[in-house]
């Protein structure tokens, strides 16, 4: 099991970097080209550049960071993208706590001033055909030293609407203690699960697949709630036909699904399946 570097002594600095890629998936059905553009818009107002900028802005708090240089660009006809430098803080001698809890708690930083980074993309885009729409946000934070991007998961999952969220966090390099040996993780994981909190877990079903030996750790989610009515914009459930209602709730399962497990399906999901299910749960 690695050691804390709270018990070692390094030559120089932590030349671990670790890495979070944290993807969200927000869908929603649109009808007409007018309900596309008009959900289009609903996502270029509510994910806007300066709107993204005050979430990083808040991780990098949460992680203990500080920001150095912000690049944002808002794009015709959607998305935006913000690149945040940051680095961490130097305050002497109080330790951090990289234990595997959820976050977010502000914590202070020791080890070496170094640049890291922030970023985040979005993606809206919808079906040519069947009025599904989707947006995707793309956020990654790549920190060095004691600094750990795994205490903001918590506030990013609750800041974005977040129907499937899908995480890769890699702890790469090495560091060196002054007897010259080589130290390539300096905290205990064993998943990204772990830095969750329990209404978060309580939310989502949840899928790992993890290399220890390469320390490489991913997690996906979906939601365990399916109501039809969060997933129709400028629709009415209550008006819909029984037919239709059904039409465009296997639409948005499959959708849903498809995302989720990361491949094309070839049949019609006619009930919710729980993730690790290879075929749809019996009544």
């Amino acid at each position: 099991m690695p050691q804390s570097l709270k018990r070692l002594k390094l030559h120089g600095f932590n030349n671990l970097t670790k890495s979070l890629s944290f993807n969200i998936y927000d869908v929603c059905y649109t009808d007409s080209p007018e309900q596309r553009a008009a959900y289009i818009a609903y996502i270029d107002e509510a994910y806007n550049a300066e709107r993204l900028t005050g979430i990083l802005t808040q991780v990098a708090n949460i992680i203990g960071a500080n920001v150095l240089n912000v690049a944002r660009q808002d794009y015709d006809p959607q998305g935006a993208s913000v690149t945040m430098l940051i680095a961490e803080e130097h305050p002497g001698g109080e330790s951090i706590c990289n234990s595997a809890t959820p976050g977010p708690l502000p914590e202070t930083v020791v080890a070496h001033l170094d640049k890291s980074h922030i970023t985040v993309h979005t993606y809206p885009e919808s079906h040519p055909h069947n009025g599904i729409s989707t947006f995707r946000a793309d956020i990654d934070v790549s920190t060095c030293g004691l600094i750990s991007p795994l205490k903001a998961l918590n506030y990013l999952i609750h800041s974005l609407e977040s129907d499937i969220v899908i995480m890769d966090y890699r702890v790469r390099g090495f560091t060196r203690d002054v007897k010259g040996r080589k130290h390539f993780i300096d905290h205990n994981i064993s998943s990204i699960q772990n830095y969750l909190s329990r209404d978060t877990k309580n939310n989502y079903q949840m899928i790992d697949v993890n290399v220890y030996q390469e320390n490489l750790f991913h997690t996906k989610m979906v939601v365990n709630e399916f109501r039809l009515g969060d997933y129709l914009f400028c629709v009415d459930a209550a008006e819909l036909s029984d037919k239709e209602y059904q039409r465009i709730q296997r639409l948005v399962r499959r959708e849903m699904m498809e995302i989720f497990y990361g491949r094309n399906l070839n049949r019609e999901i006619e009930r919710w399946t729980t993730p690790g299910r290879k075929t749809p749960p019996e009544n």
